[in-house]
């Protein structure tokens, strides 16, 4: 009888397929709205329709992927009711996370380490790109710091679709880039321990994005 227990297989075909496609949809290479040509990319990226199925359909149950009937798969498209769902369910994951490493973390060595980040983006200048990307990596660090593999599971889908927005919230910042400030902020109310005040900035920076993003 097969056991749980056995000897560990490399990454599936699937998983790969299932990464590459969250990182061309992130990217931008597949833009939101764009319909999968299921052979087109079983040539790309050289496997068969099997694994490709259900490297999609993987991302389909994330939410990444809409089946629409008689038309075909699509990437989601990010209409102002996404976008502000997304940013909700953005700031009830990470504030879980700053929750748990104010509670039980060592939230001082949490917020040098996003004070670090925070460097880089005033490094970054006037590239809009970089700090984006250094935003990004920002969250990350506060979730991956919880020590939640869940919360973490969860924060991966929806940083996709924030990856997704990156393109046009750099225009809304091009004559005035307050992420540097707000990430300053709340890395300070973090490695001070300051548990209402890391709530209340984090809730005012996820509507800041959201108010950019549907211009209200």
């Amino acid at each position: 009888m097969t056991g749980y227990i056995e000897p560990l297989a490399q990454q599936s075909t699937p998983s790969i397929i299932a990464d590459k496609l969250r990182s061309a949809i992130g990217s931008g290479e597949l833009k939101p709205g764009a319909q999968l040509n299921e052979a087109a990319l079983a040539r790309q990226l050289g496997v068969s329709r099997g694994p490709l199925r259900e490297g999609m359909s993987r991302l389909t149950q994330e939410g990444l992927l809409v089946s629409i009937r008689n038309r075909g798969l699509f990437v989601i498209d990010m209409t102002p009711a996404e976008i502000r769902d997304m940013y909700f369910t953005r700031e009830a994951i990470e504030w879980a996370a700053a929750y748990l490493i104010l509670r039980d973390g060592d939230f001082e060595t949490v917020g040098l380490q996003l004070h670090a980040i925070v460097e880089k983006m005033k490094a970054a200048g006037n590239d809009s790109a970089a700090v984006g990307e250094l935003d990004i990596a920002f969250h990350e660090l506060l979730v991956r710091s919880a020590g939640s593999k869940r919360l973490l599971r969860m924060h991966r889908t929806s940083i996709i679709e924030t990856r997704m927005c990156i393109h046009a919230l750099e225009e809304t910042y091009a004559t005035e880039d307050k992420r540097v400030l707000e990430h300053h902020q709340l890395a300070s109310a973090i490695r001070r321990g300051e548990v209402e005040r890391t709530e209340e900035l984090l809730s005012d920076h996820m509507d800041d994005a959201v108010k950019r993003l549907t211009n209200r």
